[in-house]
């Protein structure tokens, strides 16, 4: 342990070295997650104000397993995958995990766009590419957790959502029942494809790739560590670790997505004539019995905060998976020229998605956050059996596949959550 470490108060240490699964739920309420769960309050009023205490044990658990599986292993999802799995299953999942992360990039920089353009007025696109140009110099040149570190400052607007309810009129009493008994309307195609925009924007592939990789850099970046296969003698303090990291990073995020949600049901909704929301000014009602005039700069900066925080871990778990797959140095604390073909698919995922943008494809910004939720939700889906079957296995995971049995069984529960909201889908879409 470094000098500076070891005359450290234990709870010190301890709350210093809490970061991976925090920063992964700050990142889960980007721009996408907040106009889906807007989207889901305009649209379905208290409707789906269940799925956030639904999704939350389902989230922490994924979550979790692929924080375990990059302490225990000491390598990233991609990289158990390669060692374990056929090509034909490590490559078909990088390609969902690449596609999937590419078209989130562009639903989140167009937003970012759009939100300054409402502050502002100008042409969103070019606030769009310099946002883009923006995030690829920062990622190369800049260490990301001292980005992270600023940036997370910018998602405390969000906590207006937590003031609306109280400055306009909530029926407590059936916004709690709708919290705790869920409404599912079996025979709308609208309902399921938000229904699994809520799940996929909660419970998003690129967050497994990304708090796994976390974890992987943690043991990396210090040398008196080992992955845990190799010291069982830290399993206990670094599991009980990742267990409270993880639930306070995915309850903080939860808790925001609620209040989103409660928040679009009191102020859009009633308003509402069936229509989604079409625009950053229409979201941005949400906050208005809260803040009045400031609600546009609020949802705004929350938008462009969220999105710079979150682009970077989308571009960097899209990395990380190629990188891993493809046996090149990966990290975001490598200098570029050591990393080239991890910071090339970083700087070429935000590229590509930005072009996404461009006016042929005529594409709403609003519209897209919530598509990339949906698609977010299907690729879930084949990833999480994955993610699961490495949990699983005694091989990869050692003698840790005998802790964490109730673990295992929420996490294939959320498996099959997933995998049948999907199918659900599909089923209602005609």
């Amino acid at each position: 342990m470094p000098d500076n470490q070891r005359n450290e108060p234990a709870h010190q240490s301890f709350w210093r070295r809490l970061g991976p699964g925090l920063i992964t739920g700050a990142s889960d309420d980007d721009p996408s997650g907040i106009a889906t769960y807007s989207q889901a309050g305009a649209q379905f009023g208290y409707g789906l104000l269940w799925t956030a205490l639904f999704s939350f044990p389902l989230m922490v658990a994924i979550q979790e397993i692929s924080a375990r599986i990059g302490r225990i292993t000491g390598r990233g999802i991609a990289g158990n995958i390669r060692r374990n799995f056929s090509p034909w299953v490590l490559y078909p999942i990088v390609i969902v995990l690449v596609i999937a992360n590419t078209i989130n990039i562009g639903a989140d920089i167009g937003a970012m766009g759009a939100s300054l353009q409402l502050l502002v007025g100008g042409p969103a696109l070019a606030y769009a590419a310099l946002f883009a140009v923006v995030i690829v110099v920062t990622q190369i040149y800049c260490s990301y957790r001292t980005f992270s570190n600023v940036l997370k400052w910018l998602t405390v607007v969000l906590f207006a959502y937590f003031l609306t309810p109280f400055f306009a009129h909530v029926n407590w009493k059936q916004a709690f029942a709708a919290t705790v008994i869920p409404h599912i309307d079996w025979h709308s195609k609208e309902y399921f494809a938000m229904f699994i925009a809520v799940l996929g924007t909660t419970i998003s592939p690129y967050l497994f790739f990304w708090q796994a990789a976390m974890e992987k850099e943690e043991v990396k970046s210090n040398p008196d560590e080992q992955p845990l296969k190799k010291d069982i003698r830290q399993a206990r303090g670094e599991l009980r670790r990742i267990r409270l990291d993880t639930y306070l990073g995915m309850g903080v995020s939860n808790l925001v997505a609620f209040f989103i949600v409660l928040a679009a049901a009191v102020s859009i909704h009633p308003h509402s004539t069936g229509d989604t929301i079409n625009s950053a000014a229409e979201a941005a009602k949400a906050l208005k019995p809260a803040v009045g005039r400031a609600a546009e700069w609020i949802f705004a900066v929350g938008i462009i905060g969220t999105g710079l925080l979150a682009v970077p871990v989308l571009a960097g778990s899209a990395a990380y998976a190629v990188g891993e797959a493809m046996k090149w140095p990966t990290g975001m604390d490598r200098k570029p020229h050591k990393a080239k073909g991890f910071y090339g698919i970083l700087a070429l995922s935000t590229l590509i998605g930005f072009a996404i943008n461009l006016p042929v494809l005529r594409i709403n910004p609003i519209h897209a956050l919530v598509w990339s939720a949906v698609i977010n939700g299907v690729a879930a889906v084949p990833v999480m059996v994955v993610t699961m079957l490495l949990f699983s296995s005694k091989k990869i995971m050692g003698p840790f596949t005998r802790v964490g049995k109730l673990l295992r069984i929420v996490g294939w529960l959320a498996t099959a959550v997933m995998a049948a909201a999907a199918v659900g889908l599909f089923v209602t879409w005609k």
